[in-house]
C-alpha cells in the first residue's frame, strides 16, 4: 500500500441514495470515509429505520458536522444537538433529525461502510447505486 492515498468525493467508490439522503463512500485502503447529507424533514426512524429493520439505529457514528444542525435522542435518555464544527460520537441506539431548513452535511469514520444499506443483504435494496 502506499504511504499516501487521496480522494475526492466528487468521485466517490460508492453513492448511496436511502431517502432524503446521500452517502458518497471514498475507500481509502483498509479505511472508509462517508460524506452523508441529510435534508431538511430528514428523519432517520420515518427515512431509515425501514431499510435498517430496527427501531433505532444500531451503528456507532464518529464524525465531523460541515454544515446543518442535527439533534440526536439516545435510547440512555440522552438528548445532543450538534452544528458546524462540532466532532461527535453516537453509540448505537439512537435516533436523529434535521433541524431547521439547512441540509446537514456530516463526515463519518466508523459507520462508512454500512451506513444506507440493508443489513441482512448486505445492500441498500431502497434504489442505490453502489460501484466499487
Amino acid at each position: 500500500m502506499p504511504g499516501l492515498t487521496t480522494k475526492s468525493f466528487n468521485l466517490p467508490d460508492e453513492h448511496r441514495t436511502p431517502e432524503r439522503t446521500a452517502v458518497d463512500v471514498v475507500h481509502l485502503g483498509t479505511q472508509h470515509v462517508a460524506r452523508l447529507t441529510f435534508q431538511p424533514g430528514w428523519h432517520w426512524s420515518e427515512h431509515v429505520a425501514p431499510l435498517a429493520a430496527t427501531t433505532s439505529c444500531q451503528l456507532r457514528h464518529v464524525g465531523a458536522v460541515q454544515s446543518g444542525r442535527l439533534h440526536v435522542v439516545h435510547a440512555d435518555g440522552g438528548e445532543a444537538d450538534v452544528s458546524v464544527g462540532d466532532a461527535y460520537v453516537f453509540e448505537p441506539g439512537h435516533d436523529a433529525w434535521v433541524v431547521g431548513d439547512d441540509p446537514v452535511v456530516v463526515l463519518e469514520f466508523e459507520s462508512a461502510a454500512a451506513y444506507g444499506r440493508s443489513p441482512t443483504a448486505g445492500i441498500d435494496v431502497r434504489g442505490v447505486s453502489e460501484s466499487d
